[in-house]
């Protein structure tokens, strides 16, 4: 009974007999099937093992062909994570979601209630830039980061520190400076880029476009950090 004996939930297969019970499931993400209500109970088996003593960790294994990446259910499925969020609440745990909040802020405000922390991403202030790097604008992410902190749940800011898209003064400053606005927010984390990812890539057989990035150095990374802690003074 140490947390040093985690269980593993897998979703192994190809997720044929699911498919097969309820086709059009993953389609429009109907209410679940009474046939396949039976797993949300080993989800409360790990909860019980926790409250026991137990370490538990819930590990998603999805062995299909051409998957290239997964949304959180928070932002797919805001239903099913806030009723696995409530379980755990009334069990006693401490509950988090890590996520970019780029959904409508609707799906987030079902799973808020449940929640004792919030890791949010906020990786550049300037929209064009974000939008240009990664595809989107950012006036949904800080409108819901605005909103996230006003409802009261603790709220983390994490940005991911990359060379030559957001790591000059300048624009770690405008980031802190928001977070600072923030009711509530009491910790910015600078994460630096690395290359830990690469080989996912290669097994995917994609292109890694970030090979010519060098992770910045620690002492670059420090003079970000002090740049933060000034506007937070």
């Amino acid at each position: 009974r140490s947390s040093s004996q985690p269980v593993f939930v897998f979703d192994k297969g190809k997720c044929s007999a699911r498919l097969e019970l309820a086709p059009e499931y993953k389609a429009n993400r109907p209410p679940m099937p009474d046939d396949l209500r039976s797993q949300i109970e080993v989800i409360r088996e790990l909860i019980r093992a926790v409250s026991e003593g137990y370490g538990a960790v819930i590990l998603f294994v999805i062995q299909m062909e051409n998957v290239r990446y997964f949304s959180p259910n928070g932002e797919t499925d805001p239903d099913f994570a806030a009723a696995l969020l409530g379980e755990c609440k009334a069990a006693g745990l401490h509950t988090a979601i890590e996520s970019a909040a780029s959904t409508s802020f609707d799906k987030i405000e079902k799973v808020l209630p449940y929640l004792d922390l919030y890791l949010m991403d906020i990786k550049h202030i300037n929209s064009e830039k974000h939008r240009e790097y990664t595809g989107i604008g950012n006036e949904r992410i800080l409108e819901n980061a605005k909103r996230i902190a006003a409802s009261g749940v603790e709220l983390i800011i994490r940005t991911p520190v990359i060379p030559g898209f957001n790591d000059t003064p300048a624009e770690i400053a405008a980031i802190a400076r928001f977070a600072e606005s923030l009711p509530g927010v009491h910790e910015l984390h600078l994460l630096p880029y690395h290359r830990l990812g690469t080989d996912k890539y290669t097994g995917l057989g994609r292109e890694y476009t970030l090979s010519h990035i060098t992770p910045p150095t620690a002492a670059h990374m420090q003079m970000l950090k002090e740049t933060a802690e000034r506007e937070s003074e």
